[in-house]
């Protein structure tokens, strides 16, 4: 069918169907964002945990590439995480924008509703002054 020619309250709600879609999918997303996160500060902890354990077992001089190492992996798996966050503070955004332009939405739809109530009544008080107009005329 032809868009133009669908009535507003069709497309509306088509759009409404879009944006539920993608809301749920956006929490779906965040939840997911969220545990991968929880997992990589799992993964971190148990890497501190065992080189800690690795470091207490050895002389200070052997220790030195080890900790340097340690250092630098912590560094990068830091900057992922950090990453993961920024993504999910974009993400949170996102969401935000999407339930703001579902509320739009859903306004923009009632105001239609009322007014397409309002247009009904209009009409039906027009066809009946014009009922009462025809039994007036003579025939």
């Amino acid at each position: 069918a032809d868009a133009s020619r669908l009535r507003p309250h069709v497309l509306l709600s088509q759009e409404n169907t879009q944006i539920r879609e993608l809301q749920r999918e956006n929490r779906e997303l965040w939840v997911s964002l969220e545990e991968h996160q929880d997992a990589l500060e799992l993964i971190m902890s148990k890497y501190r945990q065992q080189m800690l354990q690795l470091l207490q077992g050895r002389k200070g001089e052997d220790a030195e590439p080890v900790l340097e190492a340690h250092q630098a992996n912590s560094l990068e798996i830091e900057n992922q995480i950090d990453r993961i966050c920024e993504m999910g503070e974009v993400m949170r955004k996102a969401i935000q924008v999407d339930d703001d332009q579902f509320f739009k939405v859903q306004e923009k739809l009632a105001q239609l509703e009322l007014e397409n109530k309002e247009l009904r009544e209009l009409l039906s008080i027009s066809k009946e002054s014009f009922e009462v107009v025809k039994e007036d005329l003579p025939d």
